[in-house]
């Protein structure tokens, strides 16, 4: 009978075909995938694990000591990364299949619990000082030995993000350097960050990293020459090149289906067009119409795409 009515709804358009598979599934009690919602659960517990932590050291480390702390968060660490590598695969240039949700989120847990300890033992002992920032030079480098040796985006992600703190530190130690000079360091970190992709694609090292490089320079460029617009800095030259790459953005997105990108074309150009117009119109009345009529047509066009790669997939 429920299925009978599923099949109605369906012609009648009042439900569409992809509801139809995934409702009719949950009528005939069929198995159905909640690949994503474990791998979310596994990361909360993973940054939860961390964060607990964290302010369990920072709350009680006088009364633990620094032998106990130290202690325990070797011993984490050092579990994790025995059990990688004593399970993991060879290494190979080429992609390698996964052992499983489980490996890859204790190679997280062992990274960001060695982070942690680097981060304690600066803060109790003060080892480099003013070259702090060089611990954020060393996880950047076993990050990424750790993500190409077990094949993990994850830790790519993590390695390019600790790569960019340690730009950010080191160009802050410059107290007089003008917002551009940052921004331009911004620019230089994003192409320098596509660039190694590009090369390592090419040289055929984990060829399916190229996305995870591209994803990381895409939004720092991206909101590198926003803040530009939204600093009216040489407005007309960055505006220019923020549309520029917008477009180049989307029309790669719609070549090599990659629907992240387009959305990283149309949201960073809206916003950059957005920015420049708005210093241009003075009535509250007529920037709140704006916003309204412009941001309707960006949704429209983001959920018309949306649809289109959804047919096409």
């Amino acid at each position: 009978m429920m299925l009978a009515d599923l099949d109605r709804w369906k012609t009648t358009g009042i439900i569409s075909a992809e509801q139809h598979d995934v409702l009719s599934a949950l009528v005939r009690k069929e198995r159905f995938s909640v690949y994503v919602e474990l791998h979310t659960v596994l990361y909360l517990g993973v940054v939860a694990f961390i964060a607990g932590l964290g302010w369990t050291i920072q709350a009680h480390f006088a009364g633990l000591g620094d032998a106990v702390i130290l202690s325990a968060l070797t011993l984490v660490c050092g579990a994790s990364f025995y059990y990688c590598f004593s399970r993991g695969p060879a290494y190979s240039a080429a992609e390698i299949a996964s052992r499983g949700m489980a490996f890859d989120y204790v190679l997280y847990l062992g990274c960001l619990t060695f982070a942690l300890e680097l981060g304690y033992l600066e803060f109790r002992f003060q080892l480099l000082q003013s070259q702090w920032d060089h611990y954020l030079l060393i996880s950047a480098s076993l990050f990424f030995v750790l993500a190409y040796r077990f094949d993990n985006r994850f830790v790519l992600s993590l390695a390019l993000s600790t790569l960019a703190g340690w730009f950010g530190v080191r160009l802050s130690q410059f107290p007089h350097l003008p917002a551009t000079s940052v921004r331009g360091a911004a620019l230089v970190y994003g192409g320098l960050v596509a660039a190694a992709g590009a090369g390592l694609f090419k040289a055929g090292i984990k060829k399916h990293f190229l996305g995870t490089y591209l994803h990381v320079a895409a939004n720092v460029v991206f909101m590198a020459l926003l803040s530009a617009l939204v600093g009216y800095d040489a407005a007309v030259l960055y505006l220019l090149a923020l549309t520029g790459l917008a477009a180049l953005a989307i029309a790669g997105g719609l070549r090599w289906r990659r629907f992240a990108f387009v959305v990283y074309g149309v949201v960073y150009g809206y916003a950059g067009i957005s920015a420049r117009l708005l210093h241009e119109i003075d009535s509250f009345l007529g920037a709140l119409a704006y916003f309204v009529i412009s941001s309707l047509l960006v949704i429209g066009a983001l959920a018309a795409l949306a649809r289109r790669f959804g047919r096409d997939e």
